[in-house]
Parts: structure tokens; sequence; C-alpha cells
């Protein structure tokens, strides 16, 4: 599986975002955290924030640096957007990303990337059927996205759920990426984050709730996170 970064002794690093970010101050506690995308949820959530406070925020990531001497990247969680809507917000806030959990077409991908210039990622979310392997045709769904996204993500269905899925499933979804970086979501935390990478391969993971506190982000279990990631 194709990698977006390596470490400096060429061994394959696996990236880490961070998603459902609302205040200046935990960004802020995040610099120098080997932490590569910082997300921000525009669809209908308790996470959810504003294109106006968004603005605020990515400038806030634009300052900070990981260990890479790099400003993570900022990452639109967006579901069913239309171009207009996508328009409002990059034009308050300049997004690197646009992550698409909606029933969005390899023809939209194209377009957001053509029309805009960002990266799109594009979720799918695995059901209890793909943990049958003689009956998941999960996988399948990438082939079609195939050249339209520059990521594939895979969530625990309904998503910001805080629950696992079957993780032996991963392989068969990066074989189906081919290439194309595959991310793991879904009911991850510092304390079961380090199996999963002792198992499986992703390029990147992704927590938001597994790094809360009572429904807040909880610095001291972002650090820890992002660290046992990387083994430190």
């Amino acid at each position: 599986m194709a990698s977006l970064q390596e470490g400096t002794d060429g061994d394959r690093q696996v990236r880490v975002k961070i998603c459902g970010l609302r205040d200046a101050e935990t960004i802020r506690s995040m610099n120098g955290l080997p932490v590569h995308e910082v997300g921000f949820i525009f669809a209908k959530s308790r996470r959810q924030i504003s294109p106006a406070l968004a603005s605020e925020l990515v400038a806030e990531v634009h300052k900070l640096r990981n260990p890479e001497g790099h400003a993570p990247r900022t990452v639109g969680v967006f579901v069913n957007p239309t171009i207009d809507v996508l328009r409002e917000t990059l034009q308050a806030a300049p997004l690197d990303v646009i992550q698409l959990h909606g029933e969005e077409t390899p023809q939209f991908c194209e377009e957001v990337r053509r029309t805009f210039g960002t990266a799109v990622w594009k979720v799918f979310s695995v059901t209890d059927s793909d943990a049958d392997d003689s009956k998941s045709s999960g996988p399948d769904r990438l082939e079609p996205y195939r050249g339209s996204v520059d990521a594939f993500l895979v969530d625990t269905a309904g998503g910001g759920t805080g629950k696992t899925f079957a993780w032996h499933v991963i392989d068969r979804y990066a074989e189906a990426a081919a290439g194309i970086p595959l991310y793991v979501a879904g009911g991850l935390h510092p304390d079961n984050v380090g199996e999963l990478l002792s198992q499986y391969s992703p390029d990147g993971v992704d927590v938001s709730s597994g790094v809360e506190t009572d429904g807040v982000k909880d610095r001291t279990k972002i650090k820890v996170f992002a660290e046992r990631v990387q083994g430190l």
C-alpha cells in the first residue's frame, strides 16, 4: 500500500488525523506532536462548526509544526454537500482536503478536485456483513473511485459511534484500494491503536471521540494517541 510520508530512515510512517476540533487552545497544544491532519466537521454533528470559526481554526493549524517541520493538513468533513456549500466553506476556510461521507459519486469527487484544487477523500462505512468474508462485497465499492480520489477512509457504520468494526476486513479494503492511501477510523483510542497497528498496516488512522473526555477534546489523550501511533 502506498504511504503518504516516510520517516527519515525510509520506513513507512503511519499518519495521524485528529478530527472534530472546535477550539484554538486545543489546536495550539498540538504543536510539535506527530499529527499530520486536523479535521473540522461541517456536517450535522455535535462537533459541527461554522465556516467562520473554521477560518480562525485553520489559521491556528497553519502555525503548527509536526516533528517533520510541516503544518498538518486541514480536512473538512462533509456529508452530501453541494458544490455551492463547498465553495462557501472554502471561501472562508482554505481547507487542504475535502472528506466526503455520503453517497457522493466518483463524478462528484472529480468535480470537487477540478473545481477547488483540493484533495478528496472518500469514506466507506464497514457494515456487519463485511465481517463475513464469504458474503461481503464492501471492498468492491472502492473500485469506481480509483482515479477520482486521493485517499480512502473506512469507518464503523454510522460514523462517530466510538465503536470499532471487524478489523480483519482491513486487509481486503487495503487490497481494493490498490495503492491509494487507506485511513482507518472507528472506535480508536490511545489504548487500542497500538494493537491495530501491530496487526494491520493502514496508511493513516483517524480519531475523534477516542481522544475526548466528557465530549471535549483532551490534550493529554491527543498527545498519547499520536505518540503511540509512532511507537514513542
